[in-house]
């Protein structure tokens, strides 16, 4: 079985990051503020990510199921995501949007965020494209957000956390040290391997902070997802060997077990289309056994979500 750790759908770009709002601009591109960014391929006039358009990329690459994540860059779409998981109970499980950093979190979780159609939450803590961009201050272990953890942990909810670039306010790994082992029944993964980069890899302090990250895998309720690692290669081409190489550091440190394939679409349609990342998973986990592959390219986000 095919699982696709992550993915998005959005019916429009509404969403905001720390230099403003973003919007859709037609054929792929999205508009922050005066600047425009070829995010996707440019084959439709409005820049949108249906779930009709991800069902048929998954029929197309023969992925069985995928996880839908949500963050503040495209905008919340809570309802869109439920719908799509009702539409396509079979083919999706969803994530949550939610900021806790709002001074009226509480409230909205309590009285008007309806969980009952996702499995998980997600938090895109990022500085770039997430919470941490919106809220300069916000720490995963601030006090008024205590309350959030044992909640997701009493409701069964998967933790999804993107903890951004290595080094950044957001790469928080202590803090999410602290949460899981106090919480040792929520289940945390963690996006982007840690986002490994050739710059972290080449600075002895940043990448003893990615080894640092990826050693949370040692506990018996934390994961990584290997989504959007070509996109942290901008000076390679397919099949992005270091890619491969990172994923390599990765089994040898924390095991297969604690490692689940994604790709962020449709963001990496850029890179390659889906039927390629689909081919580079497997390339990529070529030195496993078969056993061991099945669980990166499924078994383990079945086990988890």
């Amino acid at each position: 079985m095919l699982i696709d750790a992550q993915a998005h759908i959005f019916p429009r770009i509404w969403g905001l990051n720390a230099t403003g709002p973003t919007r859709g601009g037609g054929y792929g591109r999205i508009r922050i503020g005066d600047n425009l960014l070829q995010l996707l391929p440019p084959f439709q006039e409005k820049t949108v990510f249906t779930v009709e358009m991800l069902i048929k990329h998954m029929d197309w690459a023969g992925v069985d199921k995928a996880i839908l994540l949500q963050g503040p860059f495209y905008g919340e779409c809570n309802a869109y995501a439920a719908e799509a998981i009702t539409q396509y109970p079979d083919r999706l499980i969803g994530a949550a949007y939610f900021d806790p950093w709002t001074s009226d979190s509480r409230q909205i979780f309590e009285q008007k965020l309806d969980l009952s159609c996702f499995r998980a939450m997600k938090l895109e803590c990022s500085e770039a494209t997430g919470l941490c961009g919106l809220h300069p201050q916000a720490r995963l272990d601030a006090p008024d957000i205590t309350w959030l953890w044992p909640e997701l942990e009493k409701l069964q909810k998967v933790l999804v956390l993107d903890l951004g670039a290595v080094g950044s306010r957001s790469y928080q790994t202590r803090a999410v040290r602290r949460i899981a082992e106090t919480h040792p029944d929520l289940r945390v993964v963690i996006a982007h391997l840690g986002q490994p980069t050739p710059v972290a890899e080449a600075d002895a302090y940043l990448w003893q902070l990615w080894r640092d990250q990826i050693s949370l895998g040692h506990l018996p309720n934390v994961w990584f997802d290997i989504a959007a690692l070509p996109a942290y290669l901008p000076n390679e081409i397919y099949p992005y060997p270091s890619m491969e190489r990172y994923l390599q550091l990765a089994f040898e440190r924390i095991g297969p077990t604690k490692i689940l394939w994604g790709t962020d679409l449709p963001g990496l349609l850029s890179h390659a289309t889906y039927q390629q990342l689909v081919q580079l998973a497997e390339y990529h986990t070529r030195s496993l056994t078969s056993a061991e592959q099945e669980l990166v390219l499924g078994g383990n986000a079945s086990h988890i979500f």
